[in-house]
């Protein structure tokens, strides 16, 4: 079976607009100030995790508990992330096709399964493998074995890697033996091999797969 694995943050799902409104709800809800809210956006920009609502509690006198935080946040994330439906339905196109589609991402278990299952994703991923399942976090090729086995496959020659970040997703598929499709708008580094095939949207990424089988 051939086995496609794509990031989600950036990639399948909408992260960005997703932590804006998660955050501004959050503080609405709770009463929050300007002060606290553009803590939360600058600290859980790239991302969030159970302890940056300890920090957050060291920073500002905050009556709320840092667990009852978090689970009010992954809450608000799983309202406000989306997965386009062009996205969802090109998925489908590639199960049907007999593909495996697993997931591998960076972040807390708990918040990156909610957002599958908000978006619509569950019904069509076969595994998914988080950060936070292992404490192990891409580029280590340790992830990307993970996410195969909750597939219920292997790595093998002709699986492919899509994602938006070059050094987690791009260098980090190129070390675990994967073909790999990158989904522009970071900045390229210098000295990274280049992706084997490139993108603006995951949709077109999907497409690639479709009409482009392993060797």
């Amino acid at each position: 079976m051939r086995l496609a694995i794509f990031d989600l943050d950036g990639t399948l799902v909408d992260r960005t607009s997703a932590v804006a409104d998660a955050i501004a709800t959050l503080s609405h809800d709770h009463g929050y100030g300007p002060e606290i809210e553009t803590w939360l956006l600058t600290e859980l920009a790239d991302r969030a995790d159970r302890s940056d609502f300890d920090r957050l509690r060291a920073a500002f006198p905050i009556a709320e508990s840092g667990d009852h935080l978090w689970r009010v946040y992954i809450d608000r994330m799983a309202s406000a992330v989306t997965c386009r439906p062009t996205v969802l339905a090109a998925l489908a196109r590639l199960k049907e096709a007999g593909w495996s589609i697993g997931v591998a991402t960076n972040g807390a278990s708990d918040i990156q399964r909610a957002k599958v299952r908000a978006t619509g994703l569950a019904d069509l991923i076969d595994g998914i493998a988080a950060s936070g399942d292992i404490d192990v976090r891409k580029p280590d090729p340790r992830l990307f074995e993970l996410a195969a086995a909750r597939c219920g496959t292997q790595l093998t020659p002709g699986d492919w890697m899509t994602g938006d970040d070059p050094e987690a997703d791009i260098a980090g598929g190129y070390g675990a033996g994967l073909r790999t499709i990158w989904v522009r708008g970071r900045t390229w580094p210098d000295g990274l091999n280049t992706p084997h095939h490139t993108v603006d949207d995951v949709s077109e990424a999907i497409d690639h797969l479709l009409t482009h089988s392993p060797e």
